[in-house]
């Protein structure tokens, strides 16, 4: 354990809350304008450089302006982007969706007004530009991809970078489930905590888990699923990870008829009656859903049922280069078309198929108010770029499910000639 997680460690834990802030406060405000900015001066190469900006992102109605220079004022705009100078926007320029979360973690981009909404604008107008833009983004974010592979050791190495910085900090944030994926609210008003518990036992019914059957968890996070099906459903549970702070958090928390594994979704052995996995699919990587499927066959053994919760999108397409470098390497969200590779070549049948992208926008715009709250303590743990770096991350996430341009996939299947299936989906929703 290295000096920060040690420090991590050591910090006081929180109790956690399970209400919200209906929104986090607004991004730090900028300067006002001088005299001459008002009148509309500043330099033509400037504002030349500004526009060439707003049209390459769709035109979304947006300010921008170059600190003490110049402004391209958009009809009714929602915010104002300030660039720290000239350079700094001729650097963005050269690999905007890179460079700008670079830029605005380093405080020489600023946002005056909602930064949620204005990124929801961005890539709404992006959506409506065309496919041009997306797909320079797209080589872009495949050549970066290739750096990140999912190997045995790189996938240790792609998860510690995002999962070991410390459990005291995922603490703030997370709610008292300590889940870090997709809730599922029932009710609109509900709290984070009470849709963790509700997404839960939708997972659970899903499976259709019977008292004494056995379960395999692929990817645990720190363990509340598993704890959950044990203690709920009265079933065994073996939860695979390989993040070493998530697993030592979840041993601390023992519960009876769990065993938590440190190890590889690929060296999972056994014959269980339940496969699931909740937000490890992205970590996977296109390349081994094929070895994913195997596993899912060998465990099952023709029998049983399993369920998949994944990030995905519409079609095929990278990861956010800037999420993909600096948060999540080595992460990628699947088409439903990729997903069925970990299907079609083990005769495993697809048996239900649901989209909670909207319950996933809600999930992130409570994260992001519970992170606002404690911005303080996380600037302790770390500093404040890592404070707007997570920012940017939560808020572009927040948009990106609100905007659809990802999507939240529960797969739930079994194998090809088992009949143990519900006959309808009315298990579903009987609590």
């Amino acid at each position: 354990m290295n000096a920060v997680q040690q420090s991590l460690v050591n910090t006081p834990k929180r109790t956690p809350e399970t209400t919200v802030p209906e929104a986090p406060p607004a991004s730090p405000e900028l300067p006002a304008d001088t005299d001459g900015l008002a009148r509309g001066q500043g330099s033509r190469a400037d504002r030349w450089l500004l526009a060439r900006l707003l049209s390459s992102l769709g035109s979304p109605p947006l300010e921008l302006a170059i600190r003490g220079s110049a402004r391209v004022p958009a009809r009714t705009p929602i915010a104002r982007v300030t660039f720290e100078s000239r350079s700094t926007l001729l650097w963005v320029l050269a690999d905007v969706p890179l460079r700008f979360g670079d830029a605005y973690s380093d405080g020489r981009v600023t946002v005056e007004g909602d930064l949620v909404a204005v990124l929801e604008t961005v890539y709404r107008a992006g959506q409506s530009k065309g496919s041009g833009r997306d797909s320079l983004a797209r080589r872009a974010a495949q050549a970066l991809h290739h750096r990140h592979v999912n190997t045995l050791a790189g996938s240790r190495d792609n998860i510690h970078h995002h999962y070991d910085i410390g459990n005291a900090f995922y603490e703030l944030w997370l709610g008292s489930t300590m889940a870090y994926t997709c809730a599922y609210y029932p009710e609109p008003t509900a709290t984070l905590d009470e849709a963790q518990v509700a997404k839960m036992d939708h997972v659970c019914r899903k499976l259709s888990l019977k008292p004494g059957e056995s379960v395999v968890e692929a990817g645990c996070g720190w363990g509340m699923l598993a704890m959950h099906m044990a203690r709920r459903y009265g079933v065994r549970v073996r939860a695979f990870n390989i993040s070493h702070e998530q697993i030592l958090w979840a041993r601390e928390r023992l519960a009876d008829r769990v065993e938590y594994v440190e190890d590889d979704y690929r060296n999972i052995t056994g014959h269980y009656d339940a496969f699931v996995s909740v937000g490890m699919l992205e970590h996977v990587g296109v390349k081994n859903y094929t070895t994913l499927g195997g596993v899912v066959q060998r465990c099952l053994g023709g029998r049983g049922r399993g369920l998949i919760h994944s990030i995905g999108r519409n079609r095929p397409a990278p990861l956010q280069p800037w999420i993909e470098r600096r948060i999540f390497p080595g992460a990628c969200a699947p088409a439903l078309s990729e997903m069925a590779r970990i299907f079609e070549p083990w005769d495993l049948s697809i048996l239900d198929v649901e989209n909670l992208r909207l319950h996933y926008a809600q999930t992130l715009r409570h994260w992001l108010a519970l992170f606002e709250g404690a911005g303080e303590r996380v600037r302790a743990m770390f500093d404040d770029k890592f404070v707007r770096m997570w920012r940017l991350y939560l808020a572009g996430s927040v948009a990106a499910f609100a905007t659809g341009s990802l999507q939240l996939f529960q797969v739930v299947f079994a194998p090809g000639e088992s009949n143990d299936i519900p006959w309808t989906r009315a298990h579903l929703y009987t609590r």
